[in-house]
């Protein structure tokens, strides 16, 4: 999809079937991978950053068969995995080259992994460090991008204190803790997602909760699982976003990921003054998971920052695009993570959401935009940057805008959520 033109909207109304959730989708592929025999994955997400994750593990033994959304992968147990014959390739997927590393660290022989020009631009010295001390050796380029060239060697286990909230290292070192001697743990300085740890325990792995330390022993046995994966809530929350700034709208979100990792983002647009209600909450496969109600409301807006700022991550290129239709508007700090995403998110939610004439301060760390008192946004041509969550957050806000908007590259969208625009389409009213 090279573009496409969003026209306003009068509401949107009707239910919305997420995709699977990438998160959980990963890790659940990773440690099907590394346990001996066959699991099944159900509602598996379609986001190419969770094919790429497919796609290199089948190089290092795994079979992978997929049918409509469900996966069957076979593995050969943690210390049956074999070198591949190529370079491994993650895409445009941190996730995937973040928790492989882990992995790979740990084995009898040596791999290469690397990414597309935009990952290849992302930071990895965050993983190498703590890999390092657990005994890995990897090199980088520039002292700390991808290619990775992994020699596998055998890991001791460490405790780890993260410098920086963030999952995704967490589970690297979880899973470098699998093929290690001893015990491994990791203190988080803020609660981050815990798909790792709850996905560990769903195959078999015990793993220790301390306060923010998770620990784990080495040489664990993985046994495989049928698995079903709830859906995605940070798709979910384009939809959220669109039924709160559009009046008539009611939508129902189904079986939609509720862990109370994750839901940080449904508290906050509570508070702003979200109508949303939660249905039918129950557990699947060691997640919680339910319906969600959400209709229109007047929302007040405000500051995110702090540990807010960190739980909020992903959500806040949405977050930020609706602080036109706030009373408040929006200010975000202490985010300056942000600038080593697939793009540079806080330059590129400042330069499109002035694009459509909001008033934005742009700031190293976040920015502020200014609240619906500053006027109605405009319609206008959208660059995402070949970022996934820019491109579906300004189609969001083009649903509010005067006029139609262009946005370039809406194929991007892919990387998460492939049928987003056709989902969308499907539930607004013009």
């Amino acid at each position: 999809m090279a573009k496409t033109k969003i026209q306003p909207a009068n509401a949107v109304n009707g239910p919305v079937a997420l995709p699977g959730d990438k998160s959980i989708s990963h890790r659940y592929a990773i440690l099907a991978a590394l346990a001996d025999g066959a699991s099944r994955i159900e509602h598996f997400s379609p986001a190419a950053d969770c094919g790429s994750t497919l796609e290199c593990l089948e190089p290092l033994g795994a079979q992978v068969k997929r049918s409509g959304d469900a996966v069957t992968i076979t593995g050969a147990g943690p210390r049956r995995l074999r070198r591949p014959r190529r370079d491994l390739d993650a895409g445009n997927s941190g996730t995937t080259i973040r928790l492989l590393s882990g992995v790979l660290a740990g084995q009898s022989f040596d791999s290469t992994i690397t990414g597309d020009s935009s990952l290849r631009r992302r930071p990895m010295s965050r993983v190498i460090e703590p890999l390092t001390r657990m005994g890995a050796e990897i090199r980088a380029k520039n002292g700390g991008l991808a290619p990775l060239e992994i020699r596998g060697k055998p890991l001791h286990g460490i405790h780890y204190t993260l410098p920086l909230p963030s999952a995704q290292v967490k589970s690297a070192i979880l899973l470098a803790g699998l093929f290690a001697e001893g015990t491994t743990s990791v203190t988080e300085p803020v609660r981050t997602r815990d798909h790792t740890e709850i996905a560990l325990e769903e195959f078999g792995v015990h793993v220790e909760h301390s306060g923010r330390t998770m620990s784990l022993e080495g040489n664990a046995e993985l046994k495989p699982r049928n698995l079903t994966v709830p859906g995605d809530l940070s798709s979910g929350v384009f939809f959220i976003a669109a039924a709160c700034i559009l009046p008539g709208s009611n939508i129902m979100l189904h079986e939609v990921g509720l862990n109370p990792t994750r839901t940080a983002v449904l508290d906050l647009l509570a508070a702003w003054g979200a109508s949303i209600s939660f249905v039918c909450v129950r557990e699947v496969s060691g997640e919680l998971a339910g319906d969600l109600a959400v209709r229109h409301s007047f929302l007040e807006g405000g500051e995110i920052a702090g540990d807010k700022a960190a739980q909020l991550i992903d959500e806040l290129p949405m977050l930020a695009a609706l602080g036109p239709f706030t009373e408040r508007g929006v200010e975000i700090r202490d985010a300056r993570e942000l600038r080593v995403k697939e793009s540079d998110r806080i330059a590129a939610v400042a330069e499109n959401l002035r694009r459509m004439k909001a008033k934005v301060e742009e700031r190293p760390d976040g920015l502020s935009v200014a609240g619906r008192s500053a006027g109605r946004l405009r319609g206008a041509k959208i660059d995402p940057h070949g970022d996934h969550r820019i491109a579906m957050a300004f189609a969001i806000a083009a649903l509010g805008a005067e006029g139609p908007t262009t946005i370039r590259d809406a194929g991007c969208a892919g990387v998460s959520f492939p049928g987003f625009f056709d989902c969308l389409e499907r539930i607004v009213e013009r």
